[in-house]
C-alpha cells in the first residue's frame, strides 16, 4: 500500500490544472466515494452536540435532501469512553453497510480501509473532512494513535447502520498506520486510483 501526498499547489492532470484536495475528491470520486472539505470556524472544540448541530444546520439539511438522510447527530470518541475496545472491534473488520456511512470529521483522526475491485486502498480522515461511502463499499475503519475522534453522521435509518461482516479476512493483512501532519506536512492523501491499479 503506497501513501502519496498531493501538494497544495496546482498540478496537471490531463492538461487541467488540479490542487491537493481536487485530486483527493477526483481519486475517490473514481471509486463512487463522495470526498469535501467543510469549514471548522463555525463552532469551538468543546461545544455540546446541540450547539454543533446548530451551527452546521444548513450543511446537515442540504446532505439530508441530496442522501436521503433523516436525521443526523454528533459522535464523541476519546480514550475515556465506555467499552471503547468492544465498540472498535464492531468496526475494524471487513463489513458494508445497508445505508451509506456518512461522516464530517470535526476533530480527532481515523482511517477507512476500502476494499474494492479486489483491492485495497485506505484513506485517513481528519478535521474538515467529509466522506460518504455508499452503501454496500467494504470497508473497515479504525481510530489513529489518538483514540479520540468528534464527528457530525447522517443516516437513513438507524437501524440500517449496522455492520454486516464479511469474514474474508482481508482486513488482518492491514496495519491501522496514521501518518498524518507529522509525518507528511498539512494536507495528506493517497493516489487512490493508482493504488487501485496496481
Amino acid at each position: 500500500m503506497a501513501v502519496l501526498r498531493f501538494p497544495d499547489t496546482d498540478t496537471k492532470i490531463d492538461g487541467e490544472a488540479i490542487g491537493g484536495e481536487s485530486r483527493i475528491r477526483a481519486e475517490l470520486a473514481a471509486l463512487g466515494i463522495d470526498y469535501e472539505r467543510w469549514s471548522l470556524d463555525r463552532v469551538v472544540g468543546d461545544a455540546s452536540a446541540d450547539a454543533v448541530l446548530a451551527a452546521y444546520a444548513d450543511e446537515i439539511a442540504e446532505m439530508k435532501r441530496r442522501g436521503g438522510y433523516v436525521t443526523a447527530d454528533v459522535i464523541d470518541v476519546t480514550p475515556e469512553t465506555p467499552n471503547l475496545e468492544a465498540m472498535l472491534a464492531r468496526f475494524d473488520k471487513e463489513h458494508t453497510h445497508s445505508e451509506d456511512e456518512v461522516r464530517f470529521i470535526l476533530s480527532g483522526r481515523g482511517i477507512f480501509f476500502l476494499h474494492i475491485d479486489g483491492k485495497v486502498a485506505s484513506v485517513e480522515v481528519g478535521p474538515g473532512d467529509m466522506l460518504r461511502l455508499p452503501k454496500g463499499v467494504t470497508h473497515w475503519f479504525t481510530l489513529c494513535a489518538e483514540r479520540k475522534i468528534r464527528a457530525i453522521r447522517w443516516f437513513q435509518e438507524i437501524s440500517g447502520w449496522a455492520p454486516h461482516y464479511t469474514d474474508s479476512g482481508v482486513d488482518r493483512g492491514y496495519q491501522p498506520l496514521c501518518f498524518g501532519p507529522v509525518y507528511l506536512g498539512v494536507r495528506v492523501g493517497s493516489a487512490l486510483g493508482d493504488a487501485l491499479k496496481a
